[in-house]
């Protein structure tokens, strides 16, 4: 049987093992110390904007740490994007606050900037002003950020801005993550670099990241004694985890360019099939990672499904996933409001990500292919 191809897998840079090896040796192993400083500082040159990186345990707890820094509390209302992964809606119910969820454009399939305005005119109207707006950069793609950044500033609510899929993404120019109040990093197992686990929080100012880092760790006082004027949490990045993630950050530029690469391997394919729309940038503003490479399939003018094409990867152990399911189609969601038409929903339908993985190798393309096409002739 053939060797798995994975949908994204973990891809080693080779320079991790020193600054792991150096945090062994000197004993360093902690949520603080000489990597998780190094970490924060490269991410910080990376992305640039005079940013203020706390290094944290994942994505999911930098979205509640920006919630919190953005006062959002029991019965608030916080606007998500509905086509996202669950991580980015979760901490609004930590806080004990509201969804209120946002239909997909079409352009980048990200949060639709006339929704968005719709609902928070809508929700003034009924006399409960949302405190905080959760756009996300879906596979790579920055959002419309221009009339997101607008529509937030016209308004006086605080933007949050997920980039878990989308470091080494820029819009304009600007990389993604630094746009709103606060910027999300993911570093899954999946991502563009990994640290096995891991996120961070991107502020604007310095005593932003200095509150972070004081709720990530258990909001201690200074104090000779163990003494807690607020409620904190276990939420900061080991040192050990940090070496692996500046190892990484040495390929980090290399790595986007093999999933860019992937992209362009996929539209090759698809450029002469009527019905098969891969997702790339709609215009110069845009430059994606590429993190996922995906499709939509329409099945009435190619013959087949996107499930029939993600069966038939399987049936040649090659993994492909359907799109994030909309958050407000989910049992644990459905009851909150939803603003927008059908757009996330069609896209979920119709959408397929695959195999993205900077570690494809030419003959894994060339099996990934030779499965496509096989459908296709069918």
């Amino acid at each position: 049987m053939n060797e798995k191809i994975w949908l994204s897998s973990p891809h080693m840079g080779g320079g991790e093992e020193k600054y792991v090896k150096e945090a062994f040796e000197t004993n360093w192993v902690a949520p603080l110390g000489p990597n998780v400083n190094g970490f924060e500082e490269d991410l910080e040159n990376y992305i640039g904007e005079q940013s203020n990186v706390a290094c944290l345990a994942s994505g999911t707890s930098a979205i509640h740490l920006a919630l919190i820094l953005s006062n959002v509390g029991l019965n608030d209302e916080v606007i998500c994007q509905s086509m996202t992964f669950s991580a980015s809606a979760n901490p609004i119910r930590y806080q004990g606050a509201n969804p209120i969820f946002i239909d997909s454009e079409k352009d980048t399939w990200n949060m639709c900037p006339i929704a968005l305005e719709e609902a928070i005119k809508d929700k003034i109207a009924k006399g409960n002003k949302p405190k905080a707006i959760i756009v996300v950069h879906l596979y790579g793609m920055p959002a419309k950020m221009d009339q997101i950044v607008n529509v937030s500033k016209k308004y006086e609510i605080s933007l949050i801005e997920d980039a878990a899929e989308a470091l080494g993404s820029t819009y304009k120019g600007q990389k993604c993550g630094t746009f709103g109040d606060f910027g999300i990093l993911s570093f899954n197992g999946n991502k563009i670099i990994t640290t096995s686990g891991g996120g961070a929080l991107v502020c604007n100012t310095l005593d932003d990241k200095k509150k972070a880092i004081f709720l990530s760790t258990q909001a201690r006082d200074n104090a000779p004694h163990y003494q807690h004027s607020h409620v904190g949490y276990n939420y900061r990045m080991s040192n050990i985890v940090a070496g692996i993630g500046r190892g990484q950050m040495e390929v980090l530029d290399k790595h986007v360019g093999f999933r860019r690469s992937n992209n362009q391997f996929y539209q090759n394919i698809f450029e002469s099939i009527e019905g098969i729309t891969v997702l790339k940038e709609p215009s110069k503003n845009y430059f994606s990672n590429h993190w996922l490479s995906s499709i939509i399939i329409d099945e009435n003018t190619v013959g087949f499904s996107r499930e029939d094409l993600r069966l038939s990867l399987l049936e040649e152990s090659i993994e492909s996933r359907p799109l994030w399911k909309p958050m407000h189609l989910q049992p644990i969601f459905n009851k909150y409001d939803y603003y927008g038409s059908h757009v996330a929903e069609k896209l979920f339908n119709d959408g397929l990500c695959l195999p993205s993985g900077s570690n494809l190798t030419e003959m894994d393309k060339e099996r990934i292919e030779k499965a496509i096409n096989k459908l296709i002739k069918k």
